[in-house]
């Protein structure tokens, strides 16, 4: 049996390697002037774009200073499923969620969105930036050329944002053909962007070593002898950034 996914995936890696190395790069840049001028860094994304949130906040291996933005509405748990489609989709929702934020100026925005059509990811966009905050997006740039915004404004993600990484997943972003019907299964959004940011990390993290930063704001595994007491150092050292509950 031929597991189809695994090529695809191992396809779309390699391209974005090779031709979104100067975007991350600015990212990597980004991240590490945010760490070292205290700053703090964001991620959001609506519904299927969020799991890239919960992958960036409060694990092992991952950055302190990422601070989530979770909107209630726009998450997987609500029920009935399609509330969080209308509400992706309703003006002025991003606008509230971002000023619910600390954001400012010298903070770092990451944002996911596909298609980046829909208001809501366009407008924590817009906020941020409004506010000083450097954005990062990564989306679908042929996918979300496309398509219309649904933002008054007329403009996507990728056109309110200062880095654009694009994940090159397909229109629709499912990625394998099944004979027999129309619709392709397996979606690639959600690898391609953990795999993008969790390269990013490693990249920041290596260049703040680089530096001689004697404390590193990486969580260490609870789940290891003497985690518990380091984490507790590094938030101390990193506190005035951290904006969630530890």
């Amino acid at each position: 049996m031929e597991f189809l996914y695994f090529s695809e995936i191992r396809r779309l890696l390699d391209q974005v390697e090779k031709t979104e190395s100067e975007s991350m790069e600015a990212a990597v840049g980004a991240l590490v002037k945010a760490i070292l001028d205290k700053r703090a860094i964001y991620v959001f994304g609506a519904s299927h774009a969020g799991i890239l949130t919960q992958e960036m906040f409060y694990r092992a291996g991952g950055l302190v200073v990422i601070n989530p933005i979770f909107g209630r509405e726009v998450m997987l748990d609500t029920s009935p499923i399609t509330h969080t489609s209308k509400m992706e989709r309703l003006p002025g929702y991003g606008t509230l969620l971002a000023q619910k934020t600390c954001i400012g100026n010298g903070d770092v925005l990451i944002v996911h969105s596909v298609s980046g059509r829909n208001p809501v990811t366009i407008e924590v966009a817009m906020e941020a930036k409004k506010r000083g905050a450097c954005v990062i997006c990564i989306t679908n740039l042929s996918y979300s050329q496309s398509v219309t915004s649904r933002h008054p404004s007329g403009k996507k993600l990728y056109e309110v944002s200062d880095i654009v990484i694009d994940n090159h997943g397909e229109k629709g972003d499912a990625c394998v053909k099944i004979k027999g019907i129309e619709q392709k299964v397996s979606p690639t959004s959600t690898v391609i962007g953990a795999s993008v940011l969790n390269a990013v990390v490693a990249a920041a993290a290596q260049a703040l070593a680089d530096t001689g930063l004697e404390i590193l704001p990486i969580f260490y595994s609870a789940n290891v002898d003497g985690g518990d007491e380091r984490n507790r150092r590094v938030y101390e050292e990193y506190k005035d950034n951290i904006h969630y509950s530890y």
